[in-house]
C-alpha cells in the first residue's frame, strides 16, 4: 500500500478552505479530521481566520513552515487552480479536492479539471476528487471527509463514486454494527481511480475484502490487469450502476448486438474474478459475509430449520444460485432420526419443528458440521411462544466456533424479539440475514469465489504467425476508397493473413468477370452481393447457392442485381462475390466488438439463422489464453453441437478454439477494428471453414 501512503498514512495534512462556521464543508472536514485522533499534524488555511478549532490558521499552505503530505481542498471551483499551483510549489504528495464544479458541471468545469490534472502532472502529486467526499481510515486513523459521523473499525474496504450512497451507507453501517477499514470516494476520478484503489486496499492488511459502487470504469485496461492479480488476494465484489442496452441497439454486427456495454462489464467481471452484486443490499451481503467467514473447502450447503415454510424457501433459492445441498453420511442421518422428535425431518434441509430450544439446535448444528459432505450450513430461526432466540444464537456460536473450515450463516426472522440475538451472531463473526433468501446468496458469494480460487491461472496468451503486412495493404485500400466496412473478398484475405480458413472468394464486376472465375474456381458455387450497405443479404435475395454451371451462374447474377435494385435501390454495389461452395458443417458463429471501456471483446455461439434466435453467444475479453477460449465455448448450447449429438460424430473442436483465439490476435493487433463476424464457421470432423467473414472499421482513420 506504499503507493498511496501520502493519502491513507499522511505525517502532516493541510486543510485549504477549512472554516470556523458549523455547517460550512471546510468546517466538517476539518472537526472530522482531529476527532478521529489523527497522529499527524493538521494545519488549517483560511486566510480570513487566526484560529480554528483550537489551530492556529495560515493564510496560505506557502505560509506553513513544515513539509505536507496532503492537502485537503474545499474552496470554490475558480479558486482550486491557484491552490493546486500553491500546492505544486509546497512539494505536497496529494491532494484530496472535495470542492465540486468540475466535468459535472459542463464544459467550463472540464477545463478546470483538464487545468487541474496538468499541474498535478507538472508538480509530481496525485488527485483524489474533485467533486467527492473525502476518505476514511480507521486504522491510521483519519476522517478525512465531510460525512456526518466515523465508521466502525473493521475489515471491509470500500470505494464508491457516489457520495450519496457513501454517506448513506455510513449511517447505516453504525446502525448494523459494521465496520471498514477505508473507505474512499472517488469523486470525478480526475488522476485517482477504482484502479489504483484496488491496488492499495489488495495489499492492506487491514483489508479483507474489497468492496466497489461504480457507475463506469475509468481505464479499462489497468483496472483489468490490477484487479485481476488483486482477485488472487482477496474477494472483490462490485456493484455497478447505468446499466444500458443503447450500445446493443447501435452496434450493427450480431456481435456487437449482442454485447451491449453492461455485457462487457459482466464479461470482464467474470474473466477477472469479481463478484457483481446487483443492488445495495446484496453489495453489503456480500461484504458482511466475507469480512466474518473464511471460504470452505467444500461447495454443499445444509439447511437447518425450525420451520418447514423458510426451509422450503431456503431450497429453491439454492438450486436458483446453483448450489448443490448437501447429501448427509448415514451415520448423519442416523444420528439426527435417534435424536431427533420422530415429526422432524432428518434429511435436507433438517427440519427440527417449531419447539426447537437451543439444546436441539445445537445438537443438529454440531452433528450436520461434522459431515465430511458439508461445507456450509445455513441456520433459520422463526420465532415461536417458546423460541429463546437469545439461547439459541449463543448455541450457535459455541458450535460453530469448533468448525471455523465451515461457513455458518444464520437468518433470524422477525423484529424486536430476535434483534439481539443477530448482534449476538454478527459481533462472533457469524452472518445473520432477516431472511434466508440472503443468505443463501451470501453462501452463493462464498462458493463463487472458491471456485475461482480453485481454477489455476493460465495466462499464457498464444501468439501465431500472421501476415499483418497484408492486412495492412487491405485496411488501407479500404480507407482510401471510403469505406470502413470491407467487401466480402476483402475480409476474407484479413482472415486468411491470420491463418483462419475461408472458401476461396473473388469480386465480379461484371457477368463476364463473374462466369470466368467461375469457371476457375469450379463448381458448385454460391454467388452474393457486395454491398458494404446491406449486413443481411439472404433476406433480400442477395445470396444464391449451388450454382452448378455457368448458365446458372448468369442466371444468378441478374437475379442478385434485381433483388437488390428492387429491396435497396440507392445502395452502392461494389459488384458480386463468387465463392466456392463448401460442405455443411455445424454452424457456429465467431466474432469480435470493440468496448469503449474494456477494448476487445470476442464471441462463440450457435451459427447461422440460430444467432439472434437463441442468443448462444458466450464473450470474453481479449487477450486470453487457450484454456480460457475452451471455457468460452463450453458454456455455449453450440459446444454441446461440436461434441456430437445422438450418434454423430464430434466436429473437430481444437480447431474452433485456433481461429477464436486468431480473431483474439487480430483485434489485438490492429485496433482500428471495430467489430468482426464470421457467421457462419463450418466447423467439420476435420478443420473448419469461415463461409461469410464481416470487418467493420473505425471511422476516419
Amino acid at each position: 500500500m506504499a503507493g498511496l501512503d501520502f493519502l491513507f498514512a499522511p505525517s502532516s495534512v493541510a486543510v485549504i478552505g477549512a472554516s470556523r462556521h458549523a455547517g460550512k464543508v471546510g468546517y466538517s472536514v476539518f472537526r472530522n479530521i482531529i476527532s478521529s485522533n489523527f497522529p499527524g499534524k493538521v494545519y488549517p488555511i483560511n486566510p480570513s481566520a487566526d484560529e480554528i478549532l483550537g489551530h492556529k490558521a495560515y493564510k496560505s499552505i506557502l505560509d506553513v513552515n513544515d513539509n505536507i503530505d496532503l492537502a485537503i481542498v474545499t474552496v470554490p471551483a475558480e479558486l482550486v487552480l491557484q491552490v493546486a499551483e500553491e500546492c505544486g510549489q509546497k512539494r505536497v504528495k496529494g491532494m484530496v479536492v472535495i470542492s465540486a464544479g468540475f466535468k459535472e458541471s459542463g464544459r467550463r468545469g472540464a477545463e478546470l479539471e483538464r487545468i487541474l490534472v496538468e499541474k498535478s502532472r507538472k508538480y509530481n502529486f496525485r488527485i483524489l476528487g474533485p467533486n467527492c467526499l473525502g476518505f476514511i481510515d480507521t486504522f491510521t486513523p483519519i476522517n478525512a471527509s465531510f460525512a456526518s459521523g466515523s465508521p466502525l473499525r473493521g475489515n471491509i474496504g470500500f470505494a464508491s463514486q457516489s457520495g450519496a450512497i457513501l454517506t448513506g451507507v455510513l449511517e447505516w453501517s453504525l446502525e448494523e454494527g459494521i465496520g471498514f477499514s477505508k473507505v474512499i470516494s472517488l469523486g470525478n476520478k480526475s488522476d485517482l481511480n477504482e484502479a489504483d484503489t484496488i491496488e492499495a486496499l489488495a495489499s492492506d492488511s487491514h483489508t479483507k475484502v474489497i468492496l466497489l459502487y461504480l457507475e463506469g470504469v475509468e481505464d479499462g485496461v489497468r483496472f483489468f490487469e490490477v484487479a485481476r492479480k488483486a482477485s488472487r488476494m482477496k474477494p472483490i465484489v462490485v456493484l455497478k450502476s447505468g446499466v444500458s442496452s443503447a450500445g446493443a441497439r447501435a452496434a450493427s454486427s450480431h456481435t456487437g448486438a449482442l454485447a451491449g456495454s453492461d455485457k462487457a462489464y459482466s464479461t470482464a467481471f467474470n474473466q477477472i474474478g469479481i463478484l457483481r452484486a446487483h443492488n445495495i443490499e446484496e453489495l453489503f451481503n456480500y461484504g458482511i459475509t466475507f469480512s466474518l467467514q473464511n471460504i470452505p473447502k467444500i461447495n454443499a450447503v445444509a439447511i437447518i430449520t425450525n420451520a418447514g415454510g423458510p426451509g422450503i424457501i431456503a431450497t429453491d433459492k439454492c438450486e436458483e444460485e446453483g448450489l448443490p445441498l448437501a447429501r448427509f453420511e448415514p451415520e448423519t442421518i442416523e444420528k439426527l432420526r435417534s435424536n431427533l422428535p420422530k415429526e422432524a425431518s432428518i434429511y435436507n434441509p433438517v427440519d427440527i419443528l417449531g419447539d426447537a430450544q437451543e439444546d436441539r439446535y445445537r445438537f443438529a448444528l454440531e452433528t450436520v458440521l461434522s459431515d465430511s459432505n458439508v461445507g456450509h450450513v445455513l441456520i433459520i430461526l422463526t420465532p415461536q411462544a417458546m423460541t429463546r432466540p437469545q439461547k439459541i444464537a449463543e448455541a450457535i456460536v459455541e458450535v460453530s466456533g469448533r468448525h471455523r473450515e465451515k461457513a455458518v450463516v444464520a437468518s433470524f426472522i422477525g423484529g424486536e424479539s430476535v434483534r439481539e440475538a443477530s448482534k449476538t451472531l454478527m459481533s462472533n463473526n457469524l452472518p445473520c440475514f432477516d431472511f434466508p433468501e440472503r443468505g443463501v446468496k451470501a453462501i452463493a458469494g462464498l462458493v463463487k469465489f472458491a471456485e475461482f480460487m480453485r481454477r489455476e491461472p493460465d495466462l499464457e496468451i498464444p501468439v501465431f504467425q500472421v501476415d499483418k503486412n497484408k492486412v495492412n495493404e487491405i485496411f488501407t485500400n479500404v480507407y482510401k476508397d471510403n469505406r470502413v466496412v470491407l467487401l466480402g473478398d476483402e475480409a476474407a484475405a484479413v482472415a486468411r493473413a491470420y491463418g483462419i480458413p475461408t472458401p476461396e472468394v473473388k469480386l465480379a464486376r461484371s457477368l463476364e468477370e463473374a462466369v470466368e472465375i467461375a469457371e476457375s474456381i469450379g463448381y458448385p458455387l454460391v454467388m452474393k452481393v457486395a454491398s458494404p450497405h446491406i449486413i443481411h443479404k439472404t433476406d433480400i435475395g442477395g445470396v444464391i447457392m449451388n450454382l452448378e454451371n455457368k448458365d446458372e451462374v448468369s442466371e444468378a447474377y441478374y437475379t442478385i442485381l434485381s433483388n437488390v435494385l428492387r429491396y435497396f435501390p440507392s445502395s452502392q454495389i461494389y459488384g458480386i462475390l463468387v465463392q466456392q461452395m463448401v460442405p455443411q458443417g455445424k454452424e457456429i458463429i465467431i466474432g469480435m466488438t470493440r468496448d469503449l471501456t474494456w477494448g476487445p471483446m470476442v464471441g462463440v455461439g450457435l451459427g447461422g439463422i440460430y444467432v439472434n434466435l437463441f442468443e448462444d453467444v458466450s464473450f470474453k475479453i481479449s487477450p486470453f489464453s487457450r484454456k480460457e477460449a475452451f471455457d468460452m465455448l463450453s458454456k455455449t448450447k453450440a459446444y454441446r453441437l461440436l461434441k456430437g449429438m445422438r450418434g454423430e460424430k464430434p466436429s473437430d473442436i481444437d480447431s474452433v478454439i485456433d481461429v477464436i483465439l486468431r480473431v483474439s490476435q487480430l483485434s489485438r493487433d490492429f485496433r482500428i477494428i471495430n467489430e468482426m463476424d464470421i457467421n457462419p464457421l463450418f466447423a467439420y470432423e476435420k478443420g473448419c471453414s469461415a463461409l461469410d467473414v464481416k470487418i467493420t472499421l473505425e471511422k476516419g482513420k
